[in-house]
């Protein structure tokens, strides 16, 4: 990594977060792994770590673009990019614009379903427990986020719907679903995280063709070279390959 770090704060199953100098400011570096199925699948795929930090900033500058608090600051390497600290929400949110994954299993719904309006779902964040479906009832009886947090949660999730949706859509991509993460920051709701072809669906408009993650989760092969069509019709600048 070329930009200087402290120490490691936290290792997920495809980035790294690190110290720096400002307490306020973390770096987050996007590595090469990739799992799937709770992490009982792995690999490590070159330049996957550069393609989702090169996406990722472009889709946190056009949210913030658009009025969505974010974390992003900037990019500071081909992998890398300094993003706020936040204090973050135990709870995912998960918009959905049609069905598919585990909607069509827990409900036997047919997979392509265009859902109108989008369906929005909580998820608890625990690894242990395979970050099981809540309500907002059991995030408020637990404490894991408060009767504010939840609603600003809601309005900010649909927010990035009604953003990024079209923004796809003129890309010819299919905004499936995606998942979203949030955090507070100097007592404002912040989305932190990331939004990558990791923890979203993307088929593409005409033919269906996955453009995400679950090419790695079934198999089909091209895992980065898809990311990168995803960044090449977004517009997003990548580094050449070296």
């Amino acid at each position: 990594m070329s930009y200087p770090h402290g120490a490691e704060l936290y290792r997920g199953k495809a980035k790294t977060v690190y110290a720096t100098d400002d307490a306020d400011l973390l770096l987050m570096h996007f590595r090469d792994d990739t799992s799937a199925f709770d992490g009982e699948k792995k690999a490590a795929l070159k330049r996957k770590g550069m393609v989702n930090n090169h996406i990722n900033a472009f889709i946190m500058t056009r949210l913030a673009q658009a009025g969505v608090p974010t974390h992003f600051v900037r990019l500071v390497g081909p992998q890398e990019c300094l993003v706020r600290r936040l204090d973050m929400v135990p709870v995912e949110c998960v918009v959905r614009n049609v069905a598919a994954g585990s909607l069509v299993r827990r409900l036997g719904v047919t997979e392509g379903q265009l859902l109108d309006p989008p369906l929005y779902e909580l998820f608890l964040k625990n690894d242990a427990l395979h970050d099981p479906m809540i309500s907002e009832d059991h995030a408020l009886a637990f404490g894991w986020a408060s009767a504010a947090d939840l609603k600003r949660m809601r309005e900010l999730s649909l927010k990035v719907n009604a953003v990024l949706k079209p923004l796809f859509a003129a890309a010819g991509i299919t905004l499936v679903d995606y998942k979203l993460e949030f955090g507070h920051h100097g007592g404002e709701l912040l989305l932190g995280d990331e939004f990558t072809p990791d923890g979203c669906r993307l088929w593409d408009a005409g033919s269906g063709e996955r453009l995400d993650k679950d090419r790695f989760r079934r198999d089909l092969g091209g895992v980065v070279e898809a990311y990168e069509e995803v960044a090449r019709r977004l517009g997003v600048d990548l580094p050449e390959a070296g």
